[in-house]
């Protein structure tokens, strides 16, 4: 055990002389003072662990010594010891953030727990925390060899996400690197799993899953009636993990009714899976049945300019007689804007609100060296997320909503990962841009870093030419071109990517609330 530092302060510490010595016994360091003006200037001196501290003392009573303590050290924990149970006292010390109190009388095992529950409370749920994991680790192992349908594979990210979200409040960090290398392995099978199967889904295997273009008939549209109006809120770029970071915000003023993760189509990127959500169309069906709002990868202007006529060309062709509005929020002015009106919205059906915020978080990381500091890692990705969420328009619509009575759904078109290694690809000048997919003709690359699709009418995707192909980057890999691929490669690595295959990418969230009464 590290050395642990307690000031103890008692105006009669003589009396107390058998309990130090039974605590510097137990190896801890004990430094005693005999008032709270004394007790103020140890606490500048010198770095405690904890304070134990009489509250009835003569000069600086135990109350105003408290406040001054914590002054100085907000985050030291003080526990008031005390004669009595006194309610305003006890009030008065409790609000001021004491971490414990005690009643005198005290015995040396009192103290002994009180130590226990506030210094060693982390590192106790630490070792639990581990030990489940290590537990979990072999069976996450058996069922990496087994899994083999979206359902097994939907249930194992969802372990993965769990354990990751347990274990980064713990001190071993070894134990996060080891689920790092379990994601990865993860990842690695996934790949192998997506490139066997994906093409088969559109060939009417009964295993497809539910995807980008099938769930607003399958879910959104059996949740929309004129007895109750729905929100329907799309977050860009959303992962799965980011939900888990919020969740607890939405279930403030939400009940979650149910989870269902989808797949995301490839590529899992904006301009094919949103606008196949808002369609209901595969993409090369976009192109054929709507040639007017769908833009191909070297079509000038913005890809999602038409996800409004989009869906309302789905919702006359599932025959919905619905009150409806579509809203784009792609910035803080906008998104205000919004929420200030939302009571006119009462009256929809149906109000689909499309947010930008993460998107552009991922996209800031990679150009913007104060984002790469505060991003720098899932972890702190996802803290990112939660701090935006908590301070949004977004969360006062939310509010909203649910005091209007709105039922809700959060959902989002893909999610994005953090690439680490680079993939050398080769290609003619017409070949698109993106980090994580790529289509154009007589693409070189490595066969075992990308899934490659020679016919993509197969997978639902459009062709430009006869020749035409595309290739989706698996596991953590980016595609980097050999021209100056040192600076692309330094500039690009460990930002957060979309297009490609991953379970961060793929995998994602579509929640069903209802609002608490």
């Amino acid at each position: 055990m590290d050395e642990i530092k307690i000031l103890w302060v008692d105006d009669e510490i003589e009396l107390l002389k058998p309990h130090i010595i039974f605590l510097e016994k137990k190896n801890y360091i004990v430094q005693t003072c005999i008032s709270g003006t004394e007790a103020v200037e140890a606490v500048k001196d010198t770095n405690f662990d904890i304070v134990f501290l009489d509250e009835n003392m003569p000069g600086l009573s135990g109350l105003e010594a408290l406040s001054e303590i914590k002054s100085i050290r907000p985050s030291l924990p003080v526990v008031m010891i005390t004669k009595s149970e006194e309610e305003d006292i006890m009030e008065q010390a409790i609000g001021s953030k004491i971490a414990d109190y005690l009643i005198k009388p005290v015995n040396p095992n009192q103290i002994l727990l009180s130590l226990k529950k506030n210094l060693d409370h982390s590192r106790l749920i630490s070792e639990k925390t581990t030990s489940n994991y290590q537990q979990e680790f072999r069976k996450i192992a058996m069922d990496l060899t087994m899994v083999d349908t979206p359902e097994q594979w939907v249930e194992l990210y969802r372990k993965l996400i769990f354990w990751e979200i347990e274990l980064e409040n713990i001190e071993d960090s070894g134990m996060t690197d080891i689920l790092e290398s379990q994601k990865a392995e993860a990842n690695s099978h996934f790949g192998k799993y997506i490139e066997k199967n994906y093409e088969n889904w559109f060939k009417g295997s009964s295993d497809m899953p539910l995807m980008s273009h099938t769930i607003f008939k399958d879910l959104v549209s059996k949740q929309v009636n004129k007895k109750t109006p729905t929100l329907l809120v799309v977050i860009d770029n959303l992962r799965y993990d980011q939900w888990k970071s919020i969740e607890g915000i939405v279930n403030l003023h939400y009940k979650k009714e149910k989870e269902i993760p989808y797949f995301s189509i490839l590529p899992t990127a904006t301009q094919y899976a949103r606008n196949a959500i808002f369609s209901g169309l595969m993409p090369s069906e976009m192109e054929r049945l709507h040639p007017e709002l769908w833009k191909n990868e070297h079509d000038e202007g913005g890809k999602n300019l038409y996800e409004a006529e989009f869906l309302e060309k789905q919702i006359r062709r599932l025959g919905m007689d619905i009150q409806w509005e579509y809203h784009k929020i792609s910035n803080l002015k906008s998104g205000k804007q919004l929420a200030q009106n939302f009571k006119s919205k009462k009256d929809n059906d149906l109000t689909v609100i499309v947010y930008n915020f993460v998107d552009m978080l991922s996209h800031s990381k990679t150009e913007m060296e104060v984002v790469k500091e505060l991003a720098s890692d899932d972890k702190a990705y996802r803290s990112l997320t939660q701090s935006w969420f908590k301070n949004s328009p977004l969360l006062n619509i939310i509010q909203q909503a649910q005091q209007l009575g709105f039922k809700l759904i959060i959902t989002t078109d893909h999610g994005t990962i953090n690439v680490k290694n680079p993939s050398k690809v080769i290609g003619d000048r017409d070949t698109s841009l993106n980090l994580r997919y790529k289509t154009g003709k007589s693409l070189t690359f490595n066969e075992k870093q990308a899934y490659a699709v020679k016919n993509p009418k197969a997978i639902h995707l459009p062709c430009l030419n006869m020749s035409s192909s595309f290739i989706f980057a698996k596991d953590d890999m980016f595609f980097a071109y050999p021209n100056s691929y040192n600076h692309y490669v330094s500039y690009y690595k460990n930002t957060y990517q979309h297009g490609g295959i991953s379970l961060e990418e793929i995998i994602i969230p579509f929640i069903l609330l209802n609002p608490r009464n």
